[in-house]
């Protein structure tokens, strides 16, 4: 049985979902633990926006739900994920996360995404930073593929 755990950043996207269902079988095959990773921060606020109204706390509190939430449709509460958070900014917090993983899996996009864009920001960062393995787990529906 392998220690070190697969690691998947999760966002609560339907791409992260994917992806968490994708690692959790990986790990059933070899034997390896799933660590559900998310990662939050306080938005910063420029110019004329106006401040960010929730207080860390608040957030942090969102993300912990947002991870119960996506491990729980994902894959069920009984799969044996380790789920955790982080505070930061994703895609460092997850290349720090490679750095002990022996693999690390992310969607192809997030919540951040541009329509049309293949590969996340922080799937591209991690894809050229990351200390192990990396998986990039496609779209279950196929967005982003060119129209007929």
């Amino acid at each position: 049985m392998a220690t070190n755990p697969i690691v998947v950043g999760v966002d609560g996207s339907d791409d992260s979902k994917a992806a968490l269902k994708w690692a959790v079988e990986y790990g059933r095959r070899y034997e390896a633990p799933v660590e559900a990773l998310a990662v939050w921060n306080v938005p910063y606020s420029f110019g004329f926006m106006p401040p960010y109204a929730g207080s860390r706390a608040e957030v942090k509190e969102n993300a912990q739900k947002m991870l119960d939430d996506t491990v729980q449709d994902a894959v069920g509460g009984d799969a044996g994920v380790i789920q955790r958070i982080e505070h930061g900014l994703p895609a460092e917090v997850l290349v720090v996360a490679s750095g002990s993983a022996q693999l690390l899996v992310l969607g192809t996009r997030g919540h951040g995404a541009f329509a049309g864009m293949l590969l996340g920001s922080v799937s591209q960062h991690c894809a050229s930073h990351s200390k192990s393995p990396f998986v990039v787990v496609p779209n279950p529906e196929g967005r982003g593929k060119p129209k007929k």
